[in-house]
């Protein structure tokens, strides 16, 4: 329940860029790849230095390391720029939207790629950061029982929506992403997991609550 309200189901149509918010699964580049040969958009900017995840496993940011993935799957190097500072959704943004500025593009449609369970909360990011942008996301098309893997246990990712659901219940209060509601059966099933102790991801681990 947590996993579907996190993905948003966009229609894709064409876009000034095809914007890939880095983490920790290779396989949101591989997406990447597909889209722009689907001819979605005629450039490709990969923004990630190295995260909270990635910083204990890469030594190369990534940005690198989807470049690689990319470049494999024949996407051009001409096709794409790199932006390597970033370690947070909000640092992806603003660094990304200073690499365009600096290099005289201004974007005014983008696809933003993410991993399926990131979705709702890049959105909500973008629309309040970078308001001027028309913008639909898109990841990896993974169902919930398809999503785990070594690299990746399920029981981590259960931690990790849980914790993202809690940010795109509490950030827009801080200004950093537009309010989205939440239903009471998404709402419930929060509160179930977190009782269930999947709280390592939650930004208050010793306060289970929302506030």
């Amino acid at each position: 329940m947590v996993w579907n309200y996190h993905r948003l189901g966009h229609a894709l149509t064409p876009a000034d860029l095809i914007f890939v918010l880095g983490s920790h699964d290779l396989r949101v580049a591989a997406h990447a790849a597909d889209l722009f040969h689907r001819e979605l958009a005629p450039l490709v900017v990969l923004s990630g230095g190295l995260g909270r995840l990635t910083a204990e496993t890469w030594t190369r940011s990534e940005a690198e390391m989807f470049a690689e993935v990319l470049r494999a799957r024949g996407v051009p190097d001409s096709a794409l720029w790199l932006e390597d500072r970033s370690t947070n959704t909000g640092e992806n943004i603003r660094f990304t939207r200073e690499l365009l500025a600096a290099r005289g593009v201004e974007a005014q449609s983008i696809i933003a790629v993410q991993k399926p369970y990131m979705e709702r909360r890049a959105f909500a990011t973008i629309r309040k950061q970078w308001p001027e942008v028309t913008v639909r996301l898109s990841s990896p098309p993974l169902e919930f029982v398809e999503y785990g893997s070594a690299e990746i246990p399920i029981e981590a990712v259960i931690h990790i929506i849980v914790g993202d659901l809690q940010r795109v219940m509490e950030y827009p209060r801080l200004g950093f992403m537009i309010p989205q509601a939440v239903p009471d059966n998404v709402q419930l099933a929060y509160e179930f997991l977190v009782a269930a102790g999947f709280t390592s991801h939650l930004l208050h681990p010793s306060n289970t609550g929302t506030t």
